[in-house]
């Protein structure tokens, strides 16, 4: 009789560490927080829980440094960081790829809105620092980057196509 019940309970618990295990990717794994970045517009946009919070334009990698489509998890976030390698300043740095790829805060706002990095994805300062914020909120285990690189041109044919 207790062997019994001690087999029932042992079963109980697998099924209930399997169910845990199985959980979909969609419940508590799902990120809160995700930044859309589009190559071809050089934009970024900001959601939380599925709903646009921000629209901001960024400088990503120029030819020969382009910055890779991909989908990015923030690794680390570094407030005030110098670069030797490039001798600048890129404060609000958030790591999201080995290689270096990062997203920062830029004093050359002018250059904003066409490639000129060398493959990071820069914000003006003020962005960085709501991004960064964001990123502190919500957590980098919550939060995605998503990266295309959708072509101009077939925007503009999907838009005269409906015409």
């Amino acid at each position: 009789m207790v062997i019994g019940m001690f087999q029932r309970t042992c079963a109980v618990l697998a099924l209930i560490a399997c169910l845990l295990v199985i959980q979909p990717a969609s419940s508590a794994n799902a990120a809160t927080l995700v930044a859309k970045v589009d190559l071809a517009r050089q934009k970024m946009e900001v959601f939380v829980e599925g709903k646009l919070l921000h629209s901001w334009t960024v400088s990503t990698g120029r030819k020969g440094w382009e910055t890779k489509p991909g989908t990015y998890y923030p690794f680390a976030l570094t407030r005030h960081y110098y670069s030797s390698k490039w001798k600048m300043n890129l404060p609000f740095l958030v790591s999201i790829a080995q290689d270096g790829t990062a997203i920062h805060g830029t004093e050359l706002s002018s250059k904003l809105g066409r490639p000129a990095s060398h493959g990071c994805i820069r914000l003006s300062m003020t962005n960085a620092a709501r991004f960064y914020s964001l990123i502190q909120q919500h957590g980098m285990y919550s939060t995605q980057v998503v990266v295309t690189s959708r072509a101009r041109s077939s925007r503009r044919g999907a838009r005269h196509a409906s015409n």
